[in-house]
Order: structure tokens, then C-alpha cells, then sequence
């Protein structure tokens, strides 16, 4: 005979705070629409903090999740189709929105630009074997928050540039790299978590002095994206097991 587990109220709110958790990202979503939409001074800004606050919310919430075994304690609720709708609005959905409303690509290709960025990360989102065993993303994850921020706010090439990069990374949804997991690749976690600490810490310091700019926080931006760009190049092509 199997007994059944029975959990306590602590753990029971203990899991249930961390859906709460999770679910607060679509408040920050909202936020950065509501700052698209009314189109106030600078904001850009505030969408993108609001972005990175979103951004902060997913790539802890899984950890948080797994301390308080929110699965096990309450398996009626699945953190993960929370998260992934709330992700797909974040990082595929307002960036678009943003790239629509920011002035990036030339006033022709506005739209198709946008549908491209959407229609490939739908696709990218029903692909099989999104992350490989060993937590690396298969293909440029759906990061569009990001790269509408480096764009905008980090280097300036220009409307047809962005357009070049913007096509360049709807394509590389499909090509079978891998790109690091920050919250779940093991293989040097410890400085990955640095990197992307340094990452999140200097680019909302970045956000917050626009339009003034740094060009040392200019070149830490840059430097943690040579990281992640350093991951991926190791991963697919050094690392004995890539395939």
C-alpha cells in the first residue's frame, strides 16, 4: 500500500507564493505595454526596465520553485504553462511591440520585421528538443527583449542594420547551436550566474541614466554579451560532447 504524502500549510503557501511569483511577470508585462502604449518621455526606458524586471522574474522563479518542490507540494498547479505564457509575452510579444513603436527599422519593413520575429518565435516555442539534456538551448532562444535593448540602447547600426540583425536571429531560431541556459547550465554555473549578475546589474544602470550614456557600463554590456557569445561558440563547437 502506498501512503500518501501529506504536506503542511507552510508548504503548501510556501509553493503557492512561488506561482504567485511567477504569475507577477505578467504585471511587469502589463507595465511595459501600458509604457509603449502611452508613449511618455523616454519610454523606452521604462517598457525595458519593466522587461528586465520580467527577465528577473523568470530566471529566478525556477530555483525558487524547485527549493520549495512547488511541483511535488501542490501537483494541481504547473508553474511551467504559467511561465511560459507569461515568457512568450515578454520575450517575443512587447519586444515586438517595442521594435514596432521604437523607430528601429525602416518605416517599410516595420511590419514584416515584426512578423518575422513573431511568427518564428511561435515556431521556435512548438520545436522539439528546445534545451538539450545537458541545459543548453538548441537554437537562438526566444530573447527578443534583448535584442531590441541592445539594439536601442547598447550599439547604433542603424535602420538597416537592425533589420539585417533582427532577420539574422529569426533565422538562427533554427540553427541547432547551443546557447546557455543561465539558470540551468551547469557547466560553469557559478561564473555564468556572475556574468548574468553583471549583466542584469549594468544594463539597469544603463536604463536608468537614458539618455545619458557610460561608455565603461557601454563596455561591461558588451563584455557580458561576449560571455554568453563565448558559451555558445564552446557549446557547439569545443566542448567534446557538443552535437
Amino acid at each position: 500500500m502506498t501512503t500518501a504524502i501529506t504536506h503542511t500549510v507552510t508548504q503548501k503557501t510556501l509553493a503557492l507564493g512561488v506561482h504567485l511569483f511567477t504569475s507577477a511577470g505578467v504585471i511587469a508585462a502589463f507595465m511595459a505595454i501600458r509604457a509603449i502604449s502611452e508613449g511618455e518621455l523616454y519610454w523606452q526606458r521604462e517598457a525595458m526596465l519593466w522587461l528586465i524586471l520580467a527577465l528577473f522574474i523568470d530566471g529566478v522563479d525556477g530555483a525558487l520553485a524547485r527549493l520549495f518542490k512547488a511541483k511535488e507540494v501542490l501537483p494541481d498547479w504547473d508553474g511551467r504553462a504559467i511561465d511560459y505564457v507569461i515568457d512568450f509575452l515578454t520575450y517575443a510579444v512587447i519586444p515586438a511591440f517595442f521594435i514596432y513603436r521604437a523607430d528601429m527599422v525602416p518605416e517599410s519593413l516595420v511590419l514584416p520585421t515584426v512578423f518575422a520575429v513573431l511568427l518564428t518565435s511561435a515556431m521556435y516555442y512548438g520545436k522539439m528538443g528546445m534545451v538539450s539534456d545537458d541545459m543548453y538551448f538548441v537554437g537562438f532562444p526566444v530573447m527578443w527583449n534583448m535584442v531590441a535593448y541592445y539594439l536601442f540602447f547598447i550599439i547604433n547600426v542603424g535602420y538597416w542594420g537592425n533589420f539585417g540583425l533582427i532577420i539574422f536571429f529569426c533565422i538562427m531560431h533554427f540553427v541547432p547551436l547551443k546557447y546557455v541556459y543561465p539558470s540551468r547550465t551547469k557547466q560553469f554555473k557559478w561564473l555564468t550566474i556572475g556574468n548574468t549578475i553583471l549583466f542584469l546589474i549594468s544594463n539597469v544602470v544603463i536604463l536608468c541614466l537614458y539618455p545619458e550614456r557610460s561608455i565603461w557600463l557601454t563596455v561591461i554590456a558588451l563584455i557580458t554579451l561576449a560571455y554568453y557569445t563565448w558559451m555558445t561558440v564552446y557549446a557547439s563547437f569545443i566542448k567534446e560532447d557538443a552535437k
